[in-house]
């Protein structure tokens, strides 16, 4: 079997890959009858000399391979008839703007494995670049706290080199006694936990959080059960919050009281109650100045995340009074960071720990039968045809 691993063409471009040339020498290392080429790319992160001084061959054709691996979308008319493809489609929540490739995809008779339905048996994603979001996101945060109040003005995450050298950048800037409030239990939010724990901010339970001074920044790391209550009273069910959130409703105000920044790493289910409502964000007790909302759910479940942000231009201000976007500069402004692509921004980081798990993960399914259920479960499309675990989507791609 013989793997590819494509050039990015999806612009704004992205400079991660699946596998950096250290886990492709691993990867032959452990499945020697694999032939693994990689598709030459000017804006990799690792260069095509890279690849070659570990003996990888690079190519400027990979029509000849049966499985490619890429990251983002592969754009339409770059689709290889008949092949196998993992990258991330952006097709399973029926995004609108994407019916169009995965309708391509069936009638080039593709087999579409998308990284986000890469699954175990309980339905647990395996792979992804969660963890660096997190870490880009914490980092941008605090970055646009320092800004705010010109304590700091620390580099872009996107012009250093990795997140040793983003925990250095902050920790040379003291800030002062604030709070901050994270919320979620996934590898996004471990992984803004990781630069909060590299910068030495002392973690506080909720109870002391929302009872105590301090006389030095703390955070508290915050669930559900944290941020959540039953309408009629009675006790947390983190089970049946899960199945039927409408009995629940939010009680984030009591945080929005407490923090200046707020970092949302949570995952935030169909159904689910609203966190930060516009209600919380214009009383008057409401003590947050910046918003950095890794999980950047647009007109979801934080409402100063009217839009996504970029690399680019990584913050805007919200306005809550009138519920809009204003300039920075206004007094009254919440800063909100909500960059919908933040691993781009760490991709050598983010390429080595993806291919770890991808190897650990998704290759060795290809030589063991799949005898976990792997590729069954992450498969969305085969023989020109929605696989039955991804039926749903038939509407989708009919435009209904």
């Amino acid at each position: 079997m013989k793997f590819g691993i494509i050039k990015e063409r999806k612009c704004p471009p992205d400079r991660r890959a699946v596998f950096s040339p250290d886990e492709l020498v691993n990867f032959k290392a452990k499945f020697p009858q694999a032939e693994i080429v990689v598709e030459s790319s000017d804006i990799r992160v690792f260069t095509d000399d890279q690849y070659k001084e570990k003996g990888i061959e690079v190519t400027n054709d990979v029509s000849d391979c049966d499985v490619l691996i890429g990251v983002k979308e592969v754009p339409i008319d770059a689709l290889i008839p008949n092949k196998k493809y993992f990258f991330f489609s952006h097709t399973i929540k029926k995004q609108a703007y994407n019916r169009n490739l995965l309708k391509t995809i069936l009638e080039k008779n593709i087999e579409l494995y998308d990284h986000e339905t890469v699954v175990n048996k309980d339905n647990h994603r395996l792979i992804g670049f969660g963890r660096y979001a997190g870490i880009v996101g914490a980092y941008n945060g605090i970055r646009a706290f320092g800004l705010k109040y010109e304590l700091f003005n620390i580099a872009k995450a996107e012009t250093l080199p990795d997140q040793k050298a983003l925990i250095e950048r902050l920790r040379k800037n003291r800030l002062p006694n604030i709070k901050i409030v994270l919320t979620g239990r996934g590898k996004v939010a471990y992984g803004a936990k990781e630069m909060l724990d590299g910068m030495k901010i002392k973690e506080v339970s909720v109870e002391n959080y929302l009872s105590k001074t301090y006389d030095q920044p703390v955070y508290t790391f915050i669930d559900v059960n944290d941020y959540n209550m039953r309408v009629d009273g009675k006790p947390f069910s983190r089970e049946e919050f899960f199945t039927n959130p409408i009995d629940y409703v939010s009680n984030f105000e009591r945080f929005a009281e407490m923090s200046d920044i707020f970092i949302a790493g949570h995952f935030y289910g169909n159904g689910a109650p609203v966190i930060l409502t516009n209600e919380m964000l214009r009383s008057p007790k409401c003590r947050l100045k910046v918003v950095a909302d890794i999980s950047c759910d647009i007109d979801g479940p934080i409402a100063c995340t009217i839009r996504p942000s970029t690399i680019a231009d990584p913050i805007y201000g919200y306005l809550p009074s009138e519920q809009k976007e204003v300039a920075l500069s206004h007094p009254s402004a919440i800063w909100v960071m909500a960059v919908d692509n933040l691993p781009c921004e760490l991709p050598k980081d983010a390429t080595e720990g993806f291919g770890k798990v991808f190897l650990d993960n998704v290759i060795p399914a290809f030589y063991n039968g799949d005898v976990d259920g792997i590729l069954s479960r992450a498969k969305i499309t085969e023989a020109g045809k929605l696989t039955s675990r991804f039926a749903y989507l038939q509407d989708y791609v009919q435009g209904s």
